[in-house]
């Protein structure tokens, strides 16, 4: 697996030119409802995580910025109609990264993308995946938070057109708009970008939707 990842990588970094935005985002409306919705799923089985909503949040963005949802092959641009996002996630024996896929990732309920990921990462991490869980992906995101990492960029993996690398939501002070400072939880998110289908401008207007989304959270049950 790790030769893999050292094919994979290498081939990113020397033949995809590759740009990065960063953008911070207010955490609490989201962890709010996300509190309501696990309440309210009671002993179902079913948790929804940070990582679930910010998935469904960009799969929702990505419908905005077709541009972003693509394969490149070369001269070859192909632009996809399913969202299919990738997660990265550890195997426990630490022999590098799998990325389970989330298919029709903006189209399904929050409940299900959230009991469908948790499966598909349990297998991933007992290296029992079944072969469709690592397969059609056309954007993918990579989750540091757990690891108290407050930012950092992730690898494209070719022949996808970006990434997101998503850190640790933090307590910080935040000025209020009547110049009170109260406590506040705040998230850094990181997009890369294949230059060759994309630029600067449209990867911010990406993020400010995905701001829109997570700021937003009701719009993800839409």
């Amino acid at each position: 697996m790790r030769k893999a990842i050292a094919n994979s990588t290498t081939e990113s970094n020397q033949q995809v030119p590759t740009f990065f935005v960063t953008s911070e985002y207010n955490l609490d409306p989201l962890l709010e409802l996300r509190a309501q919705l696990n309440s309210s799923l009671g002993d179902k089985g079913v948790k929804i995580s940070v990582n679930d909503m910010i998935v469904k949040a960009a799969a929702l963005a990505l419908r905005q910025f077709p541009n972003l949802n693509t394969h490149y092959y070369g001269e070859k641009l192909v632009r996809h109609t399913h969202i299919n996002i990738g997660i990265a996630v550890a195997p426990a024996n630490g022999g590098g990264v799998i990325y389970v896929v989330a298919k029709d990732a903006d189209r399904v309920s929050l409940s299900t993308l959230a009991q469908t990921n948790k499966e598909m990462i349990d297998r991933a991490r007992e290296l029992k995946l079944k072969p469709e869980d690592t397969k059609g992906a056309t954007f993918s995101t990579s989750n540091l938070g757990p690891y108290d990492v407050d930012q950092f960029t992730a690898v494209i993996n070719p022949p996808e057109a970006g990434v997101l690398a998503i850190g640790s939501g933090r307590k910080v002070p935040v000025v209020k708009p009547d110049g009170t400072v109260t406590a506040g939880t705040r998230i850094k998110i990181t997009l890369s970008v294949d230059h060759r289908v994309s630029d600067g401008a449209e990867g911010g207007q990406f993020m400010f939707a995905l701001k829109g989304l997570i700021e937003n959270p009701m719009r993800l049950l839409l």
